[in-house]
């Protein structure tokens, strides 16, 4: 275990959080209910819920699993921030946690939708300029 990481029993891991926000984020990207995932894998909608929150730890067979469903390699759920503030993972923990947010997800698919690449990058510079900045 990570030093200075102190967990009880019964509280999650907070790197269970984050692969459950990975594996959300990827299954909304592929435009999959948790429904469909569980059926893929044979495990139930509501356990999908469970990983996705961090409630329950995804095993290492279960997430190899996961990954050759949503076609993504499985170092893809450990991107995370494992040495510090401030650093490239952090950005794309908060984009995960982004969305969860309302409207997010029809966001995303909007813009996936969008076949014109001068047009992706003019709404990200809108959107930019909107949100005041870059990241």
């Amino acid at each position: 275990m990570s030093k200075g990481v102190v967990m009880s029993k019964k509280s999650p891991h907070p790197r269970d959080a984050d692969v459950g926000r990975r594996i959300r984020a990827r299954r909304l990207e592929r435009g999959m209910s948790q429904s469909e995932l569980g059926s893929k894998l044979g495990v139930t909608f509501q356990q999908i819920q469970k990983y996705e929150k961090g409630v329950n730890r995804v095993g290492a067979g279960r997430l190899y699993q996961i990954a050759e469903v949503l076609s993504i390699p499985v170092s893809f759920f450990f991107g995370g921030n494992e040495g510090g503030r401030g650093t490239k993972e952090d950005s794309i923990d908060a984009g995960f946690r982004f969305l969860e947010t309302a409207g997010a997800i029809r966001i995303v698919r909007a813009y996936s939708r969008i076949e014109d690449h001068g047009i992706r990058r003019a709404l990200v510079a809108l959107a930019e300029r909107i949100a005041g900045g870059k990241d």
